[in-house]
């Protein structure tokens, strides 16, 4: 979470720390083309500090409720009104009677309205003296909603909303005290936003392992989602496929919010349709589940050629690699 640039004690906007020099702002682009690209990859500094950042969350929320209290700052507040926009947007742009019955082509028109306002929206996220980060920072928005040409979304678009929320902390946007409030309000609400949009304009979902992913559509919240359930007295994870335990617990933990919305999606038995969740039920500590998912993240989301050939390096994710 970027704490090397964070002041201690600092709080009130007017003591942010200064930006590091180093940021000289550019527009993101691709660099990892063919397979053997993807050792630089691994090595860049953005391979680590996304690592670092997804890591640095899920400690912070071991053994915490989505419902504690914690604090909320207005670029938290900020980010949350953003992501209202973009719900009220799919109010504003109901699906298409089209032929096909999945990938509804209004999604388009929803798309193309972010595309066009996606830097104003980021502007009005950031201080005004970190204006020159918009155009940078607003890429990782944009990647991070879904395919517009193929209408699907997965884990290569969630990536890139935690690369969004990476950026804005190592600018000094979000600091270490918002870590709460990253998961548990804007990524919470990001979530709700993309589960609206998945469901309302039918989106395929990208590059599917069918019933071998661990879900059509997400990771990081089974990651953050099981490190909350990690000592819990009672919860163990054989309980997440009972279907009273998740009615009763979803509002405090983000992994079984997950397991409600596969339930109200897919119809049949849970073992058929979720194989590897299934699997994981029979993992005998959250720990240990913890540290599976993160494994499996690695090999299944951020070692795969098909999902980081999309991803953006600019001067805040740099594809430079780590310094020694």
């Amino acid at each position: 979470m970027a704490e090397s640039e964070q002041q201690p004690g600092a709080s009130p906007e007017d003591d942010r720390p200064p930006i590091p020099v180093n940021f000289n702002f550019m527009v993101p682009k691709k660099e990892i083309s063919m397979v053997p690209d993807m050792g630089k990859w691994k090595r860049s500094q953005a391979y680590a500090d996304y690592m670092g950042f997804i890591l640095t969350l899920n400690e912070g929320v071991k053994g915490k409720k989505l419902t504690c209290e914690y604090p909320v700052s207005e670029t938290v507040e900020k980010l949350l009104s953003l992501l209202g926009t973009l719900d009220r947007w799919i109010d504003e742009t109901p699906p298409v009677d089209q032929p096909s019955r999945f990938g509804n082509k209004a999604y388009r028109t929803w798309y193309a309205k972010l595309d066009q306002e996606a830097e104003n929206l980021v502007s009005a996220v950031l201080p005004s003296d970190l204006s020159a980060a918009a155009p940078e920072i607003a890429v990782y928005l944009k990647e991070a909603v879904g395919n517009s040409t193929r209408i699907d979304y997965g884990t290569g678009h969630e990536a890139a909303f935690a690369a969004f929320l990476c950026c804005l902390c190592k600018v000094g946007a979000l600091r270490v005290e918002d870590q709460l409030a990253i998961i548990f309000k804007v990524f919470d609400r990001y979530l709700e936003v993309m589960r609206k949009l998945q469901k309302t304009y039918r989106m395929e979902p990208a590059g599917s392992q069918g019933v071998w992913g661990l879900d059509d559509f997400q990771f990081l919240p089974f990651i953050w989602g099981s490190s909350q359930l990690i000592d819990h007295p009672t919860l163990e994870p054989r309980h997440f496929v009972e279907e009273k335990v998740v009615n009763e617990y979803h509002q405090d933990y983000m992994f079984l919010e997950c397991i409600k919305f596969i339930n109200e999606m897919k119809t049949g038995p849970f073992a058929e349709h979720s194989n590897q969740l299934w699997n994981i039920s029979a993992v005998p500590s959250w720990s240990k589940v913890n540290q599976g998912l993160i494994r499996m993240y690695k090999a299944e989301c951020l070692e795969k050629f098909p999902v980081i050939q999309h991803f953006k390096f600019g001067s805040l994710l740099s594809i430079q690699p780590v310094k020694p």
